[in-house]
């Protein structure tokens, strides 16, 4: 089949593709930008096509060959306007996918049974509605919290249960929800391909139990054996709890808000025989949890939501910045020769940042990252998806993976940190009078004033930062 899947390069998206070049279908992804995704995805059977959905789309830009097409696109990060982003690229959407042959759209919407909905929800039902007002078989399929090794729900109770022995929470920890494994998402997605009696229909998807996010936490501590106390009080306000959640979690602050907001809704399905008809086994909400540390254990987790442009609010155009600029900045150069072997170098380089942390002065980079923390910025508990690999588009803490080019051995980061300016930070290994040598240069290119006084007030703790750091780099292991 010739399947179409937009937000490919998404949490979703990266774990469905797997399983549908398996079975050899032709896959159409569509992506914002193509270089993050090709680094990762070369296939025969995986095609790229570069679109913006909340631009004007190319009309042609579709192949007319489409049996099946997932829309898979959510924006629930961007402030108070993610709801009019989703109606807009569904109706760009809606344009472009109504000029093929297309069979049917797939669309992986929210548990949508509460009469007073959140924000976020009543999106998702308006994308649904937007969808289904075209010509072609829409099936929907209502999930509430997935469950899975770089899913945003999994990672962000797992902040809060690994960081937190005794919790003083919101009183929406006894809000009801029907937790759902990520394995068992993409068979449903998967399942419902071309099945005609699921065209026009929607159909609530989840695990076998409905739990409290309070038991879902306490069910987490097990799997991790943690003892966890945990105390509601009534009196957090919506916009302490955003608070809370921000500063304990790596999620950014306008998702908390939204999550805060959709939290306080019950997300329990209604009844249907939809996985008896697939043969989909449900997992439980523990067996969930435990395959997904199965996967960080054995370093192969697919995707995660922190690797999405959202969870920061960075513009998918910096992945373009691959020459960093050389007018208007300050630099900060340092040049190393490597007397030891040069891959084991540059295997320290690709491990650098999440748990490794940045070779030198890790304290001061936990600082500058609570500081990023109190002004809104992302901070430093992003971490990294994989301990040893790291690919274009990646987030990376604070920074964000521009270029991360293992044959020509050039890393270039971009700063996702809250600062008056734009920086960056590159390595590269490089040959000079037929030695090898590390070059490690920080490029800030400062917005006005401000942005000059910020560079020369951090200069001091850049000389013992950045000498530090590549001195260790290059250090080789006895």
């Amino acid at each position: 089949m010739n399947i179409l899947v937009t937000g490919a390069n998404g949490y979703i998206g990266q774990r469905l593709l797997p399983v549908l070049v398996a079975e050899g279908h032709r896959v159409y992804c569509c992506v914002r930008n193509r270089k993050r995704f090709e680094e990762e995805h070369s296939n025969e059977h995986v095609h790229i096509i570069e679109v913006d959905l909340l631009e004007e789309p190319n009309p042609a830009i579709l192949p007319k060959q489409v049996d099946v097409a997932f829309y898979l696109v959510h924006s629930m990060s961007h402030g108070n306007h993610f709801d009019k982003q989703e109606a807009t690229t569904a109706t760009h959407f809606i344009e472009l996918i109504e000029k093929t042959n297309c069979r049917q759209i797939i669309y992986l919407s929210g548990i949508v049974n509460e009469s007073n909905l959140s924000k976020h929800l009543a999106s998702r039902l308006h994308v649904e509605k937007i969808l289904r007002a075209g010509k072609i078989p829409v099936t929907v399929l209502r999930a509430g919290i997935i469950v899975g090794s770089g899913s945003a729900s999994f990672e962000i109770i797992r902040d809060i249960v690994e960081k937190l022995p005794v919790m003083i929470t919101p009183r929406w920890l006894n809000t009801l929800c029907q937790p759902i494994a990520i394995r068992n998402v993409i068979q449903f997605l998967h399942g419902v391909m071309l099945k005609e009696n699921t065209y026009h229909t929607d159909f609530d998807i989840g695990g076998p139990e409905v739990l409290s996010y309070k038991s879902m936490l306490l069910k987490f501590a097990e799997v991790r054996k943690l003892k966890r106390i945990i105390l509601t009080i009534p009196v957090m306000t919506p916009r302490l709890s955003s608070y809370w959640l921000y500063f304990v979690t790596s999620t950014s602050y306008s998702l908390a808000v939204n999550l805060v907001n959709s939290m306080k809704v019950n997300v329990v399905c209604r009844q249907n025989d939809l996985a008896e008809q697939l043969g989909i086994a449900l997992l439980p909400y523990k067996s969930a949890v435990e395959m997904a540390f199965e996967k960080i254990e054995q370093r192969m987790v697919l995707s995660s939501w922190k690797d999405a442009f959202s969870s920061s609010g960075t513009r998918q155009e910096v992945m373009n910045y691959v020459d960093v600029p050389e007018f208007g900045c300050f630099k900060d150069l340092k040049w190393r020769e490597i007397s030891g072997d040069v891959q084991e170098v540059q295997g320290n380089i690709w491990s650098i940042g999440g748990e490794k942390g940045w070779y030198y002065g890790n304290t001061l980079w936990k600082v500058r990252g609570l500081m990023d923390k109190f002004v809104g910025g992302v901070g430093l508990r992003r971490g990294r998806t994989n301990s040893d690999q790291i690919n274009s588009g990646d987030a990376l803490d604070f920074w964000r993976v521009l270029i991360a080019d293992k044959q020509n051995r050039r890393l270039l980061l971009f700063a996702e940190m809250k600062m008056p300016g734009e920086a960056w930070l590159e390595f590269k290994i490089i040959q000079k009078d037929n030695k090898p040598f590390l070059l490690q240069t920080a490029t800030f290119r400062p917005k006005g004033l401000w942005g000059r006084l910020y560079w020369y007030s951090v200069l001091p703790f850049h000389y013992f930062i950045f000498n530090g750091m590549i001195n260790n780099l290059v250090k080789i292991k006895q």
